[in-house]
């Protein structure tokens, strides 16, 4: 057993590293419109940019569940080796290649290697932090939170440079990221080596009602969360055009707005130890899918600071349930699965991203825009649904 004293270091360093790792997760969103330029005909480029590295992400989620890597190999040198694949891949971005196919397979294989960054990160913190888990978590997915946001502010001050800087630089910071955990952090006290693959045993965690209910409030949360992310400079961007006196600055406006979220997930996580995650989880859920409702009201408001401080709350709210759903999923599920278990969980979330940014692409030609993000709401409706079924 590893002292408490000699742990202290431990949650810093794998915040530190998923921030620095997760930094790749919407590098190609932050530099979208230079991209576009390369294939103005691409008009679907930005929901099939983001649902490449989200199809990237489940299909990685899946091998690694199937092979039960997490729980088999140590998980930081899977972290490791995941996060210095994944700088590589992000780096194929920046080649000069005519094809659009391209630049789509680098995103995907960027996804594909962050199923070993943060859901790898989640089973390293279980496996140090047995009590508490949800203040933990709180901080490592507001790190990711953080890392989403971050390629926004990149772009925001190397406007003056060429946009591939801000794919050097997330790169450079995945690199670093995957050397800390390789090197600072060893296994785990709580780690329990796992069995070979079994699907029935790894999906058994949805025979226990608490798994499931806390499972589908997670579902529910990431139908809106990654489209809310995706779609928001575009929010912004349409604003500016319908009003030209705004001003708003996209790039740094959307980082600061996703970045929100990042301190709700270590509140949130905070205040989980007083009066549970389930609670919070709960209360979040329902804020962020009544921002999803009131959108046109706000989004369309004459005044910029109403617009900015709805789309505040937004980040916020949508945000903070998420480390909760991870502690509870973590805490009801196998023990001996756990790893695979938050893989598995993470795949089918981020599969029902893809379905919820596609929806919202598609039906931003056939309806009105001010209604448009009202859809996003069926998913907190449906997760609370879900949570309201169960008294734990």
């Amino acid at each position: 057993m590893i002292s408490s004293k000699k742990t202290r270091h431990i949650l810093p360093i794998i915040v530190v590293s998923q921030f620095f790792c997760t930094s790749l997760w919407f590098a190609g969103n932050a530099v979208l419109l230079d991209i576009t330029k390369n294939f103005p005909t691409e008009t679907n480029l930005l929901a099939n940019l983001t649902s490449m590295v989200q199809l990237g992400f489940i299909s990685g989620t899946l091998v690694f569940a199937f092979f039960t890597i997490s729980d088999i190999f140590s998980p930081s040198k899977v972290f490791f080796v995941c996060g210095i694949a994944a700088a590589i891949f992000n780096l194929g971005i920046c080649l000069d290649v005519n094809e659009v196919s391209f630049l789509l397979l680098f995103r995907f294989l960027t996804g594909f290697m962050l199923a070993g960054i943060y859901p790898v990160g989640m089973k390293i913190a279980s496996d140090y932090f047995k009590d508490g888990l949800g203040k933990s978590l709180g901080f490592l997915v507001g790190a990711l939170v953080f890392g989403t946001a971050f390629p926004h502010l990149l772009k925001n001050f190397t406007g003056n440079f060429a946009w591939e800087y801000v794919i050097y630089a997330t790169s450079a910071l995945s690199f670093l990221g995957a050397f800390l955990i390789f090197t600072l952090i060893p296994n785990g006290p709580f780690r329990v080596t796992a069995q070979q693959f079994n699907l029935s045993a790894s999906l058994s965690g949805f025979k226990d009602s608490n798994f499931r209910s806390a499972a589908f409030g997670y579902f529910g949360h990431m139908w809106e969360l990654y489209a809310f992310w995706a779609f928001l400079p575009g929010m912004l961007l349409l604003y500016n055009r319908m009003h030209p006196t705004a001003s708003i600055n996209v790039s740094l406006f959307s980082f600061l707005i996703i970045a929100s979220g990042g301190i709700s997930c270590m509140v949130a996580g905070v205040l989980s130890q007083k009066f549970g995650a389930k609670r919070i989880a709960m209360i979040a859920l329902s804020l962020s899918g009544l921002c999803c409702l009131l959108s046109p009201v706000f989004l369309h408001s004459g005044s910029v600071y109403l617009v900015l401080i709805f789309l505040f709350s937004w980040g916020l709210f949508g945000t903070a349930d998420s480390p909760l759903f991870s502690s509870l999923v973590a805490k009801h599920a196998p023990e001996k699965l756990r790893g695979t278990s938050l893989t598995l969980v993470n795949c089918i979330g981020f599969a029902i991203t893809i379905v919820s940014i596609q929806i919202i692409n598609l039906l931003a030609k056939e309806i009105n825009s001010h209604y448009l993000y009202m859809v996003l709401a069926i998913g907190p409706a449906l997760g609370l649904i879900a949570l309201i079924k169960t008294k734990k």
